[in-house]
């Protein structure tokens, strides 16, 4: 007979490999402050690092910032995400559109979102427009890629099957186009979304009054390193919330991908 888990054991199977690696960082930065490794003052131990954190909660810091680059990555994210679909799509799917876009995009996915900074102050300002806006651009050449390979790697056979079974466009791209290339767009929007928050940082440190980005400039200007190492814990553990988030939405409409 084999042996069956618990759903509460499961889950710990799961995690546990994870927790391990967490529990020897924590280990090995604890073992690089307490020894010295930086200079005095420059490497924070984990435990003044949660103490910063936690300072940071009660003034009311954190949740502002956190609320600003939310709402920044967010809807950057959100437009950049849907151009860049569509545009993968049209281009996946027509041969010439894509010889014509293509090389326009490769021309460009080199350039990275900070590059971009000065010209999108200079044309938007340095409000929230330009910082949305360098998102965007980042997230749509990451999207773009995915979804365009995905749907250029569908089988033509299948698309001209359901054309010779009398099917219109629309019922082939809502079944057979879009099934086939969902595991792909999934993909590219969890890969979006770590591009979004790249696009995050570069984009508040081009000017701003909040954000996780600015905070950690504010506080690199002081050499508060403390508040700059619990400011990258919270940009990475937002990078694994929104991740796992996109991966359970996969699970549950994507099903039959493997992420």
């Amino acid at each position: 007979m084999h042996a069956t888990h618990s759903p509460p054991g499961r889950a710990l199977s799961r995690l546990g490999p994870a927790l391990a690696a967490a529990g020897a960082v924590l280990a090995l930065w604890s073992l690089l402050a307490w020894a010295g490794a930086v200079a005095p003052g420059l490497l924070p131990t984990p435990g003044e690092t949660a103490t910063a954190l936690v300072d940071s909660a009660r003034s009311g810091l954190l949740a502002a910032d956190l609320g600003a680059s939310l709402a920044r990555a967010g809807q950057g994210f959100a437009l950049g995400a849907l151009v860049g679909s569509a545009l993968g799509f049209a281009t996946g799917y027509l041969p010439r559109l894509s010889a014509a876009v293509t090389p326009v995009v490769s021309f460009l996915r080199p350039i990275p979102a900070i590059a971009l900074v000065p010209l999108a102050t200079a044309w938007f300002g340095i409000g929230e427009t330009s910082k949305r806006l360098l998102i965007a651009y980042a997230v749509l050449l990451a999207v773009w890629l995915y979804v365009h390979d995905g749907v250029s790697r569908v089988p033509v056979s299948h698309l001209r099957a359901a054309r010779s079974l009398g099917a219109p466009l629309h019922r082939r791209f809502t079944e057979v186009l879009l099934p086939a290339a969902a595991p792909a767009v999934l993909a590219a929007l969890r890969y979006g979304a770590s591009v979004a928050l790249l696009a995050l940082v570069a984009a508040e440190l081009g000017g701003a009054d909040s954000g996780l980005a600015y905070r950690l400039q504010v506080d690199g200007q002081f050499l508060r390193v403390d508040r700059m190492f619990a400011g990258l814990l919270v940009l990475g553990l937002l990078g694994v919330a929104v991740d796992l988030v996109l991966a359970a939405v996969g699970r549950r409409f994507v099903h039959w991908s493997a992420s």
